[in-house]
């Protein structure tokens, strides 16, 4: 069935406290979404994130980002009282995130909750700490032990803590208990507030992809409690890093440096980390996409030295037989396959075989003369149909930054023109087209230029920060967008 959606990540919500988050604004977006015809709400990754802010290095797979925590919801529940939060400085952009106030401020205000919290301990949260000990008790140590060691990376602890000495450990979680009792109270609440709101969403017939990186961070719970699972020495550093070689974009290649995982003794071990990982953003979401998915076929490995990509070797993944033993375990998946960079014809056959649809980002059509997969002719039916993603500029931008030989390109191919408006020009483009499934940026409806755009990969400044308006979720707004669903029959009413 033919359907459309829009990508907005939490981050980029409007509201007043700094950063989008789960309350008033994000259940008026599904409003939004529902009353313009959409089927699906795209965000990116959703865990805790660290350095660099990048929603790709989180602190943890399973946790979710105690900076979505709505206060208005917490003031609700009698957790907070309104002065706890008013008069705080979140920025000086309310369209533009500034994480160092953020990280100052949000714990702070959180923290206030806790003796309200405590006090009302129910079953409720029991239960929660119960069904979510495989991953909770480990996050909560170690975001508590991050704390008392000064925010430094786990590599920096130390020793006897960094390595999990079995004595050290049960010393601090007697002397931090406390702080590990917030941290669990933090996830908690993110995701009590989580569920409402995807509950929210289902009822009004919006489905939300999440998305799920193929990597973890180095300097995240899931490595420093499962050392096992990755390619480390017997200090738990990386003996090779992720990234991608170099291309067409850049000459020194992506240098990621996320550890590479030990898939023989994962495959030994039945795989179950990464079975807990996506049965558990199953629960949480509707579809998943899984990025970089070429890497499940052959991922580039690169020295843990190297201040660069360019030296590396490609090495042979789990390949197909992976997601066909995580389905044998989980039951049928609904997956979009992150397919996009260089495909050799093992990786195109993977994806065929998966079944899995694929992703076409028009953007990338008109980068040469000659054919492309990329162009509308060359679309299939069982794939996801991007204008951009959160990794390119908006369309406005691209139209404005792309050489001249490019933007002619774009525009004799779509008849693009500045009257109707280059981004309402490609976004017709990928409603229209055959994929099953067309996606646009909140960026793109909104006809904003590379002031707003998400992310400049392979950099680590000035990214993942803009936020929409208070009032762009117009009533004209919606209406245009439903119109073009029902005219390119993205959704039967």
């Amino acid at each position: 069935m033919r359907a459309s959606g829009i990508l907005m990540h939490i981050s980029s919500l409007p509201g007043d406290t700094g950063i989008g988050t789960l309350g008033k604004c994000a259940y008026e977006f599904v409003g939004f979404l529902n009353k313009s015809g959409q089927k699906y709400w795209q965000i990116l990754p959703i865990g805790p994130t660290g350095y660099g802010d990048s929603p790709y290095q989180s602190f943890s797979t399973f946790a979710g980002n105690p900076y979505f925590i709505d206060f208005d919801l917490l003031e609700k529940d009698g957790l907070l009282k309104k002065e706890d939060y008013s008069g705080i400085d979140w920025g000086e952009n309310p369209e533009k995130i500034d994480f160092e106030k953020i990280y100052d401020n949000k714990f702070t205000v959180l923290k206030k909750a806790v003796p309200s919290f405590f006090a009302a301990y129910n079953e409720y949260y029991e239960r929660f700490c119960e069904e979510n000990s495989f991953w909770l008790e480990d996050y909560a140590l170690y975001m508590a032990l991050k704390e008392s060691f000064c925010g430094l990376p786990w590599k920096e602890w130390d020793t006897e803590i960094k390595l999990r000495n079995t004595d050290a450990l049960d010393k601090v979680k007697k002397e931090l208990k406390s702080e590990i009792d917030f941290w669990k109270m933090t996830q908690y609440l993110f995701f009590k507030q989580w569920n409402d709101l995807k509950r929210y969403a289902n009822e009004n017939g919006v489905l939300i992809i999440g998305d799920i990186p193929i990597y973890v961070a180095m300097d995240s719970a899931d490595v420093w409690a499962n050392p096992e699972n990755f390619l480390l020495d017997e200090d738990c550093d990386p003996i090779e890093v992720a990234g991608c070689p170099p291309d067409a974009f850049t000459d020194d290649g992506q240098l990621w440096g996320n550890p590479l995982y030990d898939w023989d003794y994962m495959k030994n071990d039945g795989y179950s980390w990464w079975k807990a990982r996506i049965r558990h953003i199953c629960n949480m979401c509707d579809c998943i996409r899984i990025d970089h998915f070429r890497g499940f076929e052959s991922y580039y490995c690169i020295p843990a030295n190297s201040k660069t990509a360019k030296i590396g070797e490609w090495r042979k993944g789990p390949g197909l037989k992976f997601f066909r033993e995580i389905e044998n375990a989980l039951g049928k998946i609904n997956i979009i396959a992150e397919d996009l960079g260089y495909l050799t014809c093992e990786v195109k056959e993977m994806l065929k075989n998966s079944g899995y649809p694929g992703m076409k980002v028009l953007q990338f059509a008109f980068d040469t003369d000659g054919d492309s997969d990329y162009k509308l002719h060359n679309f299939t039916k069982n794939s996801v149909a991007y204008a951009g993603t959160h990794d390119n500029d908006t369309v406005i931008g691209y139209m404005k930054n792309a050489g001249h030989d490019t933007v002619r390109r774009a525009t004799d191919y779509l008849r693009l023109t500045q009257e109707e408006g280059y981004n309402w020009g490609m976004m017709k483009a990928v409603w229209a087209s055959i994929s099953d499934t067309a996606i646009v940026t909140m960026q793109d409806l909104l006809g904003l230029g590379s002031e707003a755009r998400m992310n400049y990969p392979s950099t680590t400044a000035d990214n993942w920060q803009w936020r929409a308006k208070e009032d762009c979720l117009s009533e004209e707004l919606a209406q245009k967008l439903e119109y073009y669903t029902r005219l390119y029959q993205r959704r039967v009413w």
